[in-house]
């Protein structure tokens, strides 16, 4: 090296190397960089690759690197960590094969060129032993991230494929990610590796943050494992070791943690399965899957749009058609008024012809379900009529509904609870198809009427299509709350959680007089719920348990059960919602 700062105690290290400003004596000093590293036994090593870290996390397209023995430098890094234990424990050598598996994943994540130079270099077999668990669960996790990076390209997968193991290992980790940081870092606070608990908290300590990250590193273990099986799950070869009921039956439980926003989780995987017949026939014949993804589809997931799809390719196939219609066609009914989710627009016509077609080709349709999908098309004819019907008809119509419905309120007010809900069904047979401020109301009023009957299956499904009805979408509070305590009495933790948080959301948001009155107050019953199912949903819950972990369901001060007088003094009931904002309707 022609310019060694004389300050610098590692001659030659990748920062001098950098200040070089001539570009073809940096470039050849970088080649030496890279090729010397690995043959390198002082001290001192892991501050260049940390280096390299964050150049790779901050500009992961920048090709400066990827030609000039990067690749090759951390292929060899690794494999030096894995077969010398005496150079690994040294110094802070620890860290070094989970930085070099972590530049590898961040180059490759983006662009293929990048990708096929990494696999150029050799850098699967290394990285496939950190898969195995050859050092820890922190080192598996960026082995399985760099790995489904190179198997998203359609010019690595085959390199990727090659070794036999690393579909099996991907699903082992995805059903055992969790209990393995629980068990492995979560509960062995004592025997933590020290350098684990520095690479979580990135300086900033405590065992809090640590227990924190830990939570958040496992699911992105699970969901890194799960993004990788999807890349095999596009290929109908991989579908039979793929399609075991030991996997897909958690699928629908897999959902991944609020962290991993573009996994995706469980629900993403399912839904590249049900392209094929070979894995929709495996989601039929697992137990508690159909009912999973129904569930999923009333619910505010992020991946509801999936569960939908899933739905209706089910149903699109004459060979499981038959197996599902009378589970899936009553979800999928109550999402027929859906517009658009997210990029997706006029889902709920697709709905209504996907339902239509299965009416004329599926022979072994219940009647009851049967009835409710002719209801549909009847009310999808109603809206037709309506357009040839005159301003002063359709207004007509509109005050006999609302008449009844006023009769329902008394009835409500009264604690003729059933009755009420007969009348408000009365009152939506009336209403016009069109008027959908005036039958999102009616269907939530319904919704909170079900609720005090116990009947939670009902009162989702009218607080489903109130919210599929309301502007914007999955946008009424009162519907997401009663919503959320359906599910709640069903023991569907993270439907209730999502839909507790969304219902908290619009209460902050909301213009609402008496909302502004509290200085956009939290209602105490929803914080209430909100803490309970937060606890429900607890990423290690089921690791806990298993280990006979201290594991308390709720709060000292939330008894599991939800209290009718916080919910009618702090939100409008059924008959206060029109007697106090007639004018909305």
């Amino acid at each position: 090296m022609e310019i060694i700062p004389s300050d610098c105690p590692f001659p030659g290290c990748l920062f001098c190397v950098m200040k070089e400003e001539n570009p073809s004596k940096r470039r050849s000093n970088i080649i030496k960089f890279f090729k010397d590293l690995p043959l390198q036994d002082e001290d001192g090593q892991v501050l260049p690759i940390s280096g390299l870290w964050n150049t790779a996390m901050a500009h992961p397209n920048d090709p400066e690197f990827i030609n000039l023995g990067m690749f090759e430098c951390m292929a060899a890094l690794i494999w030096k960590g894995l077969k010398n234990r005496r150079w690994l424990s040294r110094d802070q050598n620890i860290y070094i094969p989970y930085y070099a598996a972590h530049i590898i994943g961040s180059y490759t994540m983006n662009l293929e060129e990048f990708a096929i130079a990494a696999v150029n270099a050799a850098v699967i077999p290394p990285l496939v032993e950190l898969l195995r668990g050859r050092l820890t669960w922190v080192e598996q996790r960026v082995a399985v991230r760099a790995l489904g990076h190179l198997a998203t390209y359609a010019s690595t997968f085959p390199a990727v494929a090659r070794h036999d193991e690393v579909l099996e290992l991907a699903i082992q980790l995805s059903l055992s990610s969790l209990e393995i940081v629980y068990s492995h870092f979560y509960k062995s606070a004592d025997r933590r590796p020290r350098y684990h608990c520095d690479l979580l908290t990135r300086g900033m300590g405590g065992a809090e943050m640590e227990s924190r990250k830990a939570e958040e590193w496992a699911s992105q273990l699970q969901c890194w494992s799960l993004q990788l099986i999807n890349c095999y799950a596009f290929k109908p070869e991989f579908l039979v070791d793929i399609c075991k009921p030991e996997l897909v039956g958690k699928l629908p439980w897999m959902w991944g943690g609020l962290v991993n926003e573009n996994s995706p989780a469980g629900i993403g995987l399912l839904r590249t399965i049900c392209h094929h017949k070979i894995g929709q026939g495996s989601v039929v014949s697992c137990p508690g899957v159909l009912e999973a993804l129904c569930d999923i589809a009333r619910s505010s997931d992020d991946w509801q749009y999936m569960a939908i799809e899933c739905l209706l390719w089910l149903l699109k196939n004459p060979s499981t058609c038959h197996k599902v219609v009378d589970i899936a066609a009553p979800a999928l009914i109550d999402l027929a008024d859906i517009t658009k989710l997210g990029d997706h627009v006029r889902l709920g016509d697709f709905i209504v012809e996907v339902l239509e077609e299965c009416m004329q080709t599926c022979h072994s349709i219940s009647s009851q379900v049967k009835e409710q999908m002719e209801e549909l098309l009847i009310s999808k004819q109603r809206f037709k009529w309506e357009k040839s019907m005159s301003k002063e008809d359709l207004q007509i119509k509109q005050a006999a509904a609302l008449v009844v419905k006023l009769e329902g309120n008394s009835l409500f007010s009264t604690g003729k609870i059933a009755e009420a809900a007969a009348k408000y069904s009365e009152a939506l047979a009336m209403c016009p198809v069109r008027s959908k401020r005036e039958r999102v109301v009616l269907n939530s009023n319904r919704s909170q009427c079900y609720l005090l009957l116990q009947q939670p299956r009902a009162a989702i499904s009218d607080a489903t299509r109130a919210l599929c009805l309301h502007r914007p979408f999955n946008g009424h509070a009162k519907s997401l709350w009663r919503r959320a305590q359906a599910h709640d009495m069903l023991g569907l933790a993270k439907e209730s959680l999502l839909d507790a948080i969304l219902f908290i959301n619009e209460c902050l948001q909301s213009k609402d007089a008496e909302l502004t009155s509290r200085q956009n107050r939290v209602p105490e019953y929803a914080t209430k719920l909100l803490k309970k199912q937060m606890r429900a949903t607890w990423l290690f819950r089921e690791a806990a348990v298993k280990h006979g972990g201290v594991y308390s369901e709720y709060d000292g001060d939330c008894d599991g059960e939800h209290d009718g007088d916080d919910d009618d003094s702090d939100w409008e009931t059924a008959s206060e919602s029109d007697e106090r904002r007639e004018s909305e309707f």
